[in-house]
């Protein structure tokens, strides 16, 4: 079936058209519509890695780095994780219909509250062609339509996709029209979008900060971003210092093109000749640029190792690159107190062995996910047992950190009586 249509409106129509029969599809239909997904992927892998490989070439020829080409590739092996990820999200419970609260008033009637789809989802996401299928899937498995509209830069592999999984759920039997794709438009499409009041449910932009500030313009439909990670690692005095350099290498380099890798590394002062040359050593031999503070740089000097001076800017960026700001600080307090001031809301981590330090980062720290001796890597919905994620939001209104099925829902109150009037 075709999944990109004339305009915008008209996806959106049809996706909304879709939702009011995906409320109320039954769980078994569903997850048959998701085994559908996750076989065809398979059995279409060679026709995905065709698209994929247009987009890998254009993004080379416009040089958009690294990182983003990480993000953008698609091999065997990721395809075959896709297709894990929609199957693990066959296996999880149905949030629709769950009773979430309830109770009998005096006068007899029975109030239940219910988690019920939100209708029809809007995802806005830039180049990773996965969040096609993750996003679809985690949407149809709660009762919703989606829409989707991918970057430019993903183009290819989106639309194909998008096609094998639209086909699939609706040869599976959910309703023509519940994953609708828009791509090509431009900003104006990206605003028409935005503003679709009548059939856009929730909109939710999985990008940087430019496409938040895009969309904080125009937005008249509600919006969950999620939204950058400028994420950090505490090393406080006490830390075991063998497992610290471990985190923070994972943190900083296993992927440093997502949102969950480390930005910015703290050091508590006493630990400055201790920890930090081995850890700003190993960091630079796995070709990461250190951009560092006055002490730090002191060290790096003496023990030979390149940075640059951290400008004001540093600790506020979300490189998504072999890049990390570093700095030192004197207590848990100044810690926390950086990480309030440049943070963005995702996800903090203190490695320490003291309790009370660790109580003070736990409780000070005002962040979607707050970790302790373990690395920021973590914070994804399959990780936290959710299955796969649209995104991780760093509000604090309705969803906030991984956003998996329950967050795809709202709720409604069930009253039931027995010719109850009120006097």
């Amino acid at each position: 079936m075709a999944v990109t249509l004339s305009s915008v409106a008209d996806v959106c129509a049809r996706a909304r058209e879709a939702s009011r029969t995906l409320a109320q599809t039954d769980t078994a239909t569903k997850n048959a519509a998701l085994r559908a997904i996750a076989g065809a992927l398979r059995s279409h892998a060679p026709e995905i890695l065709r698209a994929n490989e247009l987009d890998l070439i254009a993004g080379r020829e416009a040089h958009i780095g690294a990182a983003l080409l990480d993000r953008l590739a698609l091999d065997e092996l990721r395809i075959e994780s896709i297709a894990c990820a929609v199957e693990a999200i066959v296996s999880l419970g149905d949030p629709v219909g769950e009773t979430i609260d309830g109770h009998r008033l005096p006068n007899g009637m029975d109030v239940r509250k219910v988690r019920v789809p939100l209708g029809v989802i809007a995802v806005v996401y830039e180049a990773r062609p996965n969040v096609t299928i993750d996003a679809a899937s985690l949407c149809l498995k709660s009762g919703n339509a989606i829409v989707l509209r991918g970057s430019s830069s993903a183009a290819n592999s989106n639309a194909v996709l998008c096609s094998i999984a639209a086909e699939a759920a609706t040869g599976a039997g959910l309703p023509d029209g519940s994953i609708g794709l828009v791509a090509g438009g431009g900003r104006q499409e990206l605003v028409e979008l935005a503003t679709q009041d009548d059939t856009i449910d929730l909109l939710i932009p999985r990008g940087g900060e430019g496409l938040k500030a895009a969309l904080k313009d125009v937005a008249s439909v509600p919006v969950i971003y999620a939204a950058s990670g400028n994420c950090h690692i505490y090393v406080d005095a006490s830390a075991d210092l063998e497992q610290a350099l471990a985190i923070v290498m994972n943190a900083k380099t296993q992927r440093p093109g997502v949102c969950n890798a480390a930005e910015t590394l703290l050091v508590h002062e006493s630990l400055a000749s201790s920890f930090l040359p081995r850890a700003l050593a190993e960091l630079s031999a796995a070709g990461v640029e250190l951009r560092v503070d006055e002490r730090v740089a002191g060290v790096a000097g003496e023990a030979g190792i390149p940075v640059k001076a951290a400008t004001e800017e540093a600790w506020d960026a979300e490189y998504l690159a072999m890049t990390l700001a570093v700095a030192t600080v004197e207590s848990t307090d100044q810690a926390i107190a950086h990480v309030a001031r440049h943070g963005s809301g995702h996800s903090e981590a203190i490695l320490t062995k003291d309790t009370d330090s660790a109580r003070s980062f736990q409780l000070g720290v005002d962040a979607a996910c707050v970790y302790l001796n373990a690395s920021t890597r973590f914070t994804d919905g399959g990780e936290f047992g959710m299955g796969a994620e649209i995104g991780n939001s760093t509000q604090k209104l309705h969803a906030r950190g991984p956003i998996g099925l329950r967050e795809l829902c709202t709720f409604k109150y069930l009253i039931e009586g027995a010719g109850h009037v009120r006097l």
